[in-house]
């Protein structure tokens, strides 16, 4: 597959401390399924208040498949569309995503990238979340109203590591909302609904290596109480 066309889409917030970190350690995967050259990584700054976005464009002097993209603040969610529906339009084969915080490890891809041969999407589930109990349970939480609002069993449905062949993936963003802020949740619920040969690996996930989280466990509980109406929403759309 090495004339595929790979897009890692990485949203980024105020990670200023984390982004050359993220960039350096991820890059040498786009090297290795680089599309003739028609790969990229596609980093989007979501507004950052911090030098995240020149950091991104110092950076991209270097690593030539680097491709930096600022926007207006819209929240993980919206930027994740935003990513998606770029990456699309420029023609790429297969797309993942994960974020810039360096919770994710690249050396751990390369079983994703080869059950591409018999799946169609590949999502990691985190066994061990090194960013605390809470967002665990939190993550249980969203498992069960899943299977109760769409009747789907999934283990992870949120985890920010995941390889999608984009036809599969641009079948389902037109049924999101506009600026939608859980759309990895409900890819995988769509994925999984819909039969779509979808296969789920273990991933490690590290404690967030620097910076600050820009979304605490209130945040995190405010957004699960919107997404319960969400659910019903689009289960009734379905």
């Amino acid at each position: 597959m090495s004339d595929k066309v790979l897009y890692i889409v990485i949203p980024a917030y105020n990670e200023e401390k984390n982004i050359r970190r993220t960039v350096a350690e991820w890059y040498p995967v786009l090297s290795r399924h680089n599309g003739n050259g028609r790969s990229r990584m596609l980093v989007i700054n979501d507004g950052s208040k911090d030098s995240t976005y020149e950091i991104l464009t110092e950076l991209a002097k270097d690593y030539r498949l680097l491709q930096p993209v600022t926007k207006k603040n819209g929240g993980h969610g919206d930027t994740l569309l935003y990513g998606y529906d770029m990456a699309i339009k420029a023609g790429a084969d297969y797309i993942f995503q994960t974020d810039s915080d360096g919770q994710t490890d690249p050396l751990e891809f390369e079983p994703f990238w080869e059950s591409l041969k018999d799946y169609d999407v590949v999502i990691g589930q985190r066994p061990v979340r090194g960013d605390g109990f809470g967002r665990k349970v939190i993550e249980k939480v969203v498992c069960i109203l899943l299977f109760l609002v769409f009747g789907v069993r999934v283990s992870d449905a949120n985890a920010p590591y995941r390889l999608m062949k984009a036809g599969v993936l641009e079948k389902y963003l037109g049924m999101l909302p506009e600026h939608f802020n859980i759309p990895n949740i409900m890819l995988t619920t769509y994925f999984v609904k819909y039969k779509e040969k979808v296969k789920f690996i273990n991933v490690s996930f590290k404690p967030r290596q620097g910076g600050k989280n820009s979304i605490n466990l209130r945040k995190i509980f405010a957004i699960g109480i919107k997404a319960v109406g969400d659910f019903i929403k689009l289960k009734k759309e379905m």
